[in-house]
């Protein structure tokens, strides 16, 4: 598949402006080809937003215009709605190569011109960001589709963001103790607080945003994203137990284990590293001592739709703690509100060591295996193009 081509500066502002009013998306490129042979290939990033959105599954879709798949769609100008549809197709040429297109889209774009896709009211809404200026339709006394659309999306969006974070100003300078002497203690506390159960699965903590906390004067300046277990029908060895088996080391007890970050390069202690594999869309975790070998794979795409549903909203909680009597005490300090993260960049901050994994496996304190995904502070920016910090 060809890369879309770099936003220009209208696209940006367009694409910020999106950003800051809740509007959860993934962009196209109309590419002339394209446009003449009504094609558009679906990268990895929109086959994840479709997934995620209940738009279309190409992983359950079999190849042949036979079954081609069909959703209501909507093209939107800065004074214009035209209801259409969308098809979600693999041929049954070049190995199913996820294929799209938009029903009467050449008459609203030329070649080379971006488009974003957002999901409104169980449509798959289009609107051209090279040429629709959103943010002046936004504000303009003239009401149009889009304008009342987008501010739908913002209204809906801001209303749990803003009680969640009442509810963090009303106890602003209360001392928590913490539930747990741990470092899970804060997190645990704030779930309590919140009346929420522990978060076990993969969806967001309260109503659709993530909750993270840290603390102030932590050691580690990472942020956890997510953890993510390789997909073991692909991988080379098929479980952490086999990992530790193979490149574990032994702890002063005796019992073999496996603790350590890894990143792209250099390769680790145990001479572990990541690949990001584009053309197969893999992230590999290989080793090298006296020849390369494969360990294990994760599908980029899952974790790019990893990346999209846990943090399509996010409060990254600072707090300030003291101890006391061997208890822990703590209290809200600072909340960074980050939304809709740039999936494009998350395989270039792997490939730039900003995003590494952290490999727990067969440890001592019994804990189950964790392939923690994390992001170094600078990196924060790039993946949360927009964000914003209350200081409580």
């Amino acid at each position: 598949m060809v890369n879309m081509r770099p936003f220009n500066e209208f696209e940006q502002k367009n694409l910020k402006f999106l950003v800051n009013h809740n509007v959860k998306f993934t962009q196209v490129e109309v590419t002339a080809t394209g446009l003449k042979k009504s094609i558009l290939d679906s990268t990895v990033p929109m086959r994840a937003y479709f997934l995620e959105n209940g738009i279309h599954n190409y992983e359950e879709q079999e190849q042949g215009q036979e079954h081609k798949a069909t959703h209501r769609a909507i093209i939107l100008t800065d004074t214009e709605k035209k209801e259409t549809k969308v098809t979600f197709y693999r041929p049954n040429t070049k190995k199913g190569d996820p294929r799209m297109w938009i029903y009467g889209l050449g008459s609203y774009t030329d070649g080379s011109e971006i488009h974003v896709l957002f999901k409104f009211e169980e449509a798959l809404c289009s609107v051209n960001i090279t040429k629709v200026d959103i943010e002046k339709c936004y504000n303009s006394p003239i009401i149009t589709p889009l304008q009342e659309i987008i501010k739908a999306i913002y209204i809906e969006g801001n209303v749990v963001s803003e009680e969640l974070l009442g509810r963090f100003r009303s106890v602003k300078d209360q001392w928590f103790e913490s539930e747990v002497a741990a470092d899970t203690g804060i997190g645990r506390t704030i779930e309590s607080f919140l009346g929420i159960s522990m978060n076990s699965d993969k969806t967001p903590d309260y109503k659709g945003i993530e909750l993270k906390s840290h603390r102030d004067k932590r050691r580690s300046r990472k942020n956890v994203l997510f953890t993510q277990t390789p997909n073991w029908d692909i991988s080379e060895l098929k479980s952490g137990k086999q990992i530790v088996e193979k490149y574990g080391y032994y702890t002063e007890d005796g019992k073999k284990t496996y603790q350590n970050t890894v990143q792209c390069t250099p390769p680790n202690s145990q001479f572990l590293f990541l690949n990001v594999n584009q053309n197969d869309e893999l992230l590999e975790l290989q080793a090298r001592i006296k020849r390369l070998e494969d360990v294990a794979a994760w599908r980029l795409m899952q974790l790019h739709q990893r990346l999209l549903t846990k943090h399509h909203e996010t409060f990254w909680i600072e707090v300030e703690n003291e101890k006391h009597d061997g208890k822990e005490y703590f209290r809200y300090k600072q909340i960074e509100h980050t939304k809709n993260p740039n999936v494009g960049q998350f395989d270039v901050l792997i490939e730039q060591n900003i995003i590494t994994v952290d490999l727990l496996l067969c440890r001592p304190s019994g804990h189950g295996d964790t392939y923690s995904f994390k992001i170094k502070k600078k990196g924060m920016p790039l993946l949360f193009p927009e964000s914003v910090i209350y200081n409580l």
